[in-house]
This record gives structure tokens, C-alpha cells and sequence, in this order.
């Protein structure tokens, strides 16, 4: 299953590896990936994720969830 989310105040490649790294944790994903350009970010997962758990994962990278 693909999702992507929309992530606010990225500015670099440290930014994309962060949200990468917590993202990529969550339990079930498989695949993340993220385009700094857009904060759009790509989550692929076994099944359906809980979207607290991932707005929690961006929030440990230290960014944000779009509303």
C-alpha cells in the first residue's frame, strides 16, 4: 500500500534522511521516499498505517505534517 503525506520544513539532505530513518522504522513500512522539493513523501507499507504514528516519526525528524 502507497501513501504519500506532505512533510513542512525540510531544507536538505539531512532533512531527507532524518524523516527517512523515523519514517522508515514504523513498523509494516517497506519503502519510504521523500522529495525534498515538494516535502512529498512516499511511504510504502504491508498494510494500512495509523496516520498518528507517522505525523509522531516526522515530529521525531524534527519537522512537521501538512495540515
Amino acid at each position: 500500500m502507497q501513501t504519500t503525506y506532505t512533510v513542512t520544513g525540510m531544507t536538505c539532505g539531512h532533512c531527507v534522511a532524518s524523516v527517512t530513518e523515523e519514517v522508515g522504522a514504523i513498523a509494516g513500512v517497506t519503502d519510504v521516499q521523500v522529495d525534498l522539493a515538494t516535502g512529498a513523501v512516499r511511504v510504502t507499507s504491508e498494510g494500512e498505517l495509523d496516520p498518528k504514528a507517522v505525523a509522531e516519526a516526522v515530529e521525531e525528524a524534527g519537522y512537521e505534517l501538512a495540515p
